[in-house]
């Protein structure tokens, strides 16, 4: 074994293995998604021995060139004095060093926004491209498995959310001679064999365990979930209106808040294509000056995804024109940027000397016209509202359902309402900077994509300045209103210096700003979803079965609340109790397997954790695939180049692999509705998220469910949320067979709650509940 360091002195790698301390062999572990660790120590054997620095250079390998380890020492040796020799005193040198990552540990990540719908692979050599541009060969980073969202968070280390996006990918990271590996679990597959003549039955130490689990409550998150519909009515004074339920949302959260302070562009934030040098920053402002005339060349773009979940308020900025331009200001795309592919942006286009600001929705113009006035500036907002928080469900693994087949994942289809406004400032009119803004579209849309490029300009010929750019994660709820006899309007929702005029406060109520107190007998309708805990229960009734034994009645459960990957709703939790389950009803196994280098399983060169082992010992009733956890070796023989390895593995059932675990807050459960495995993706309707009352008078209320009934179907409309079936007619308002009915009001303050059902027996009912909310004098 060769053993060489770099003291980073100029002179290049040295030779050190003459200096290894024979009584003390090198060691180098190795644990699954954990930096490496080697520890040698040298003994001084020449006056000319120069003691290895703290951030030195180590790489330990073979004479044919093959590494075993290689990184550096992230602290200063420490001296054991041995004596006094020939040439004065001697001492022992005890060097602990940290694989090639230990570089990336040691560097601050950027503040940078979530990674949104990106693959594994690619969240992981952009965040090694972020802190060593160029440093490190990432060719042998696999994409796997796409995260819907993840936060690469500065107080965390390189390392630590390498081995985070591994367990969500069900993959193993490693690095070695300055590349970073990272490869599905099992990507490597050895056997090991007691047919093998290599064999060494005395180095194999088995232990089954006993961890079948066929019946599994996974606890998540609190979840988005009932579709909620409160309706009020303004009497010109009141300035508070008390919900029916507490809202699921997440704090007003900016995203990002570009002011155009540096140039150029943060790379960690935008993308800029700019053939023609049309774009610069200059004087605090993003200055686009031309184009290329051509749609979709000139652009700046933001680097993440947007996902078109909840509520979106996206501020393009505060542009003033110095010329006729076109173009698209603040456009949405899904999938290539180009106006047809818009599903919603502002259109610019020339106008004698000024310019046309128009509603670009779904590729089409749409709305009212607004026309540039000289020396005006406009602020451009877009305001999204969808029908569901997260527009993709979260993926789970197991050893049946590897990378890039995982349980769960899928995309969430949503409808969302979109608002397109402009505010014309006019410096010379004080006023203007707090006129309300013109309302270019306000629509609801069908099927909008769960993700999109967001593009700041997309500029065929522009000629304008932006002084801003910023993204806002919204309060998810809507509110509109409607003075009587005319349309609805959406009120911007949030803290009042964003220039909101209304908010939802902690005790569950929606507050007006005094300038936007709701007029007499103007319409109030809030929507928003409820909220609570994600849980879900589902067995195995199989495995159930073959268990059951005298008093036994099979049933061996167990309670778990995911750390990662996040349960974020109870379907999530339907799937990750789905991947459990899968391994848990299978034979729990771990061990260790101890041989010399020459004769590793299945003639491997070398073998790390993440690699596959192939148990197959008939004799101890073993065979079983495993994934080793850590590599254990010892230098026992430096001359000889041979190496005791210590290889620990365990499957999945003794260790989930895809699953970290933690404590539950919860102190007790609620009833949970018990699914079996088989029923998972297959038990419930959609909810009708587009239900509404559509008239209110003093004794009924008319309801519009949004959809049809389904043949022999229909739907239940209760006074409480409880009681869904054909068999409860405790709070039974009614069974409808049509799309709009009629029910009585009996009080100023009524609910009225809707599910959809089938005609299968028994039905199926929607997993979340619509609930109409009405707050009317009588």
């Amino acid at each position: 074994m060769k053993l060489q360091i770099d003291n980073l002195d100029g002179q290049g790698p040295r030779d050190y293995s003459a200096a290894i301390d024979a009584a003390n062999p090198p060691q180098v572990v190795r644990i699954r998604n954990k930096p490496a660790e080697l520890r040698v120590s040298l003994v001084a054997n020449d006056p000319g021995f120069i003691v290895p620095a703290s951030g030195s250079r180590i790489t330990v390998g073979r004479t044919n060139g093959q590494d075993v380890f290689t990184g550096y020492l992230t602290q200063a040796p420490v001296f054991e004095y041995l004596g006094w020799g020939a040439n004065g005193p001697v001492y022992r040198y005890d060097l602990v060093a940290y694989s090639d990552e230990v570089l990336l540990d040691q560097k601050r990540l950027p503040d940078r926004s979530p990674f949104v719908d990106r693959s594994a692979g690619d969240a992981l050599r952009q965040m090694t491209q972020d802190l060593l541009p160029g440093i490190f060969d990432t060719s042998a980073v696999q994409d796997l498995d796409f995260l819907p969202s993840y936060y690469p968070d500065p107080q965390k280390t390189w390392s630590q959310h390498a081995g985070e996006i591994a367990t969500l990918a069900r993959a193993s990271y490693r690095t070695l001679n300055g590349s970073v590996i990272f490869e599905r679990v099992g990507s490597n597959s050895y056997a090991l064999s007691e047919s093998d003549p290599n064999f060494n039955p005395g180095g194999l130490a088995l232990q089954p365990g006993n961890a079948l689990v066929n019946d599994v409550t996974v606890i998540g998150e609190v979840e988005p979930q009932a579709y909620v519909k409160d309706y009020f009515i303004g009497d010109g004074l009141t300035s508070r209106f008390y919900l029916s339920q507490t809202p699921f949302t997440k704090s007003n959260t900016i995203v990002f808040d570009e002011e155009y302070s540096m140039s150029p562009l943060d790379p960690t934030r935008w993308n800029v294509i700019d053939p023609g040098s049309a774009v610069s920053v200059a004087n605090g402002k993003l200055q686009i000056a031309g184009g290329t005339d051509v749609d979709g060349v000139t652009l700046v773009e933001y680097v993440e995804q947007v996902e078109l979940g909840g509520a979106l308020l996206i501020q393009h900025g505060d542009v003033t024109f110095s010329a006729p331009s076109r173009g698209v200001l603040g456009g949405i795309y899904s999938g290539p940027v180009a106006i047809v592919n818009c599903t919603a942006g502002f259109q610019i286009t020339p106008n004698g000397p000024q310019s046309n600001i128009q509603a670009l929705v779904n590729g089409e113009v749409s709305g009212a016209l607004l026309t540039t006035n000289a020396g005006h500036h406009y602020v451009f907002s877009t305001r999204f509202y969808s029908d569901d928080i997260y527009r993709t469900g979260q993926g789970f693994h197991s050893s049946l359902h590897p990378a890039e087949n995982e349980i769960g994942g899928s995309p969430v289809p949503a409808n969302a309402r979109i608002v397109l406004e402009v505010q014309d400032i006019d410096p010379s009119n004080p006023a203007s900077e707090v006129a309300p803004a013109t309302v270019l579209y306000d629509g609801q849309i069908a099927g909008v994509p769960g993700f999109c490029n967001y593009v700041s300009v997309n500029a065929a010929n522009m000629q304008c300045a932006i002084a801003f750019t910023r993204l806002i994660r919204a309060i998810d709820a809507q509110v509109r209103t409607a003075l009587e006899g005319q349309s609805y309007v959406t009120r911007l929702v949030g803290p009042l210096d964003q220039g909101s005029e209304c908010n939802l406060t902690s005790t569950a109520e929606l507050k007006f700003y005094s300038a936007s107190i709701p007029a007499a007998n103007q319409a109030i309708s809030v929507h928003y979803r409820g909220s609570g805990r994600a849980l879900a229960r589902i067995t195995n009734p199989a495995s159930i079965a073959a268990q059951q034994r005298g008093v036994d009645n099979g049933l061996h459960g167990s309670v778990r609340h995911l750390k990662l990957p996040l349960a974020r709703t109870s379907s999530d939790c339907e799937n990750a109790a789905l991947a459990i389950l899968e391994d848990s009803t299978a034979p729990a196994w771990k061990g260790c397997y101890q041989t010399w280098s020459d004769f590793l399983p299945g003639n491997a060169i070398d073998i790390f954790p993440g690699d596959a082992l192939a148990l197959n010992i008939p004799s101890r009733s073993a065979c079983f695939q495993a994934i080793v956890r850590e590599v254990d070796i010892s230098m026992r023989d430096l001359q000889g180049e041979h190496c005791v390895y210590q290889i620990k593995f365990s499957n999945d059932a003794a260790e989930p692999l895809a699953f970290d675990f933690q404590t539950s807050p919860l102190k007790s459960l609620p009833d949970i509705p018990e699914l079996a495995n088989t029923q998972v993706g297959s038990i419930y309707l959609d909810a009708l998220t587009g239900a509404e009352i559509t008239l209110v008078s003093s004794t009924t209320l008319n309801v519009d469910a949004a959809v049809a009934p389904l043949p022999g179907g229909g739907i239940e409309a209760r006074s409480s949320d409880a009681g869904w079936g054909p068999d409860n007619d405790r709070n039974l308002i009614g069974r409808f067979t049509s799309q709009t009915f009629t029910v009585p009001r009996l009080a100023q303050i009524q609910d009225c709650y809707l599910r959809q059902y089938d005609s299968s027996s028994p039905p199926k009912y929607s997993r979340y509940t619509t609930a109409l909310h009405v707050d009317y004098p009588l």
